[in-house]
């Protein structure tokens, strides 16, 4: 089995493709010859250390890919040798060789590839909880995505296509624009040459949005709180202002930390805010609710209303320059790894 092995904490660095022996399935895994996986900005933080789920270094981080079934543990039944698959992994999926439980391994329909499909898990039922589960999101609402030519931050974009006269705010460098608006955003803001707050007041009339999908922190989930309406949902599900450069700076993780707003349950009672978190990498526990999140994207996937954009693709070999190419926020969709 070849790996993308994290040695230790120094970001791109401390990236290393190491051999080690083929995985067995135990009873009701799968085992899968891996074609393409997806590559997330958590695996990236954990390069840097900044990512506490992650396990100790030396490790293989990874939470989704594409391939074809070549074993079965006892009681994986349903599933067959040769077919072309998707799992969802618990890290490990940087390899070429991973095992899964049955429950959590899926056919990819016809016509759709191993890289297209190594996009789907993460991005889109992050998405989709975003939205509809803890947003709750409404016909005719105000919608502000950071981040939003990023993996989730387009699949994002595409599933607010679901939904009625959503008016969407998005925030990336001007050179994406043009795809934020061919993905549906209504008003992409280059948040390098204007402060997206102010556009936002000003493109209202002072009234502000009723939704912030918010994966910076620090002092962007501050800006974020004021520019709820009343009923407004501030959705926080990332940390990436933690990241600057390719190594952890301590500095900067303290002046985010610092910059974080301290809320009470009483000050979001007077203004009508509410407040949520999410971390899919915690949800592991709640297999249901996942299951039929992940069943509802793969159905709209099959059906065409979804199609993961791909940004580039990089061999194992090339690990490096992919988390690179995420860490300078170069990529416009989803970063793709191949064995």
């Amino acid at each position: 089995m070849r790996a993308i092995w994290i040695t230790k904490a120094g970001g791109p660095d401390a990236l290393e493709v190491r051999e080690t022996a083929d995985p067995e399935p135990g009873p009701g895994q799968v085992r899968i010859r891996v074609r393409a996986a997806g590559l997330c900005f958590a695996d990236v933080m954990a390069a840097q250390g900044l990512y506490p789920d992650a396990p100790k270094p030396p490790c293989v981080v990874g939470y989704e890919a594409a391939g074809v079934v070549d074993a079965l543990g006892d009681g994986s039944g349903g599933l067959r040798v040769g077919q072309r698959v998707l799992a969802v992994t618990h890290f490990g999926g940087h390899a070429d060789v991973v095992c899964a439980p049955a429950e959590q391994v899926t056919e990819i329909p016809d016509g759709a590839g191993f890289e297209e499909a190594a996009a789907i898990p993460v991005n889109y039922v992050t998405a989709y909880h975003l939205l509809f589960r803890i947003a709750n999101v409404h016909p005719g609402e105000r919608v502000l995505v950071h981040a939003a030519a990023g993996g989730v931050g387009t699949a994002v974009l595409q599933l607010c296509r679901t939904v009625d006269e959503l008016v969407i705010f998005g925030t990336a460098s001007a050179a994406k624009h043009e795809v934020l608006r061919a993905e549906g955003c209504t008003y992409p803001i280059d948040y390098r040459a204007v402060d997206y707050a102010r556009q936002i007041r000003r493109l209202t009339g002072g009234e502000g949005v009723d939704v912030v999908l918010d994966p910076l922190g620090g002092k962007d989930w501050r800006k974020g709180l004021k520019l709820l309406r009343p009923g407004g949902r501030l959705v926080a599900f990332g940390f990436a202002n933690l990241t600057s450069g390719e190594r952890r700076k301590p500095a900067q993780v303290a002046a985010q930390a610092l910059a974080m707003p301290l809320l009470t349950p009483l000050q979001l009672m007077a203004r009508n805010r509410t407040v949520s978190g999410v971390h899919l990498g915690r949800l592991w526990a709640e297999a249901a609710v996942l299951r039929e999140e992940f069943q509802t994207v793969r159905a709209m996937w099959e059906a065409g209303h979804i199609r993961p954009r791909i940004d580039a693709t990089y061999p194992f070999t090339e690990a490096a320059a992919a988390h690179r190419r995420i860490l300078r926020r170069q990529n416009v969709g989803k970063v793709v790894l191949t064995p």
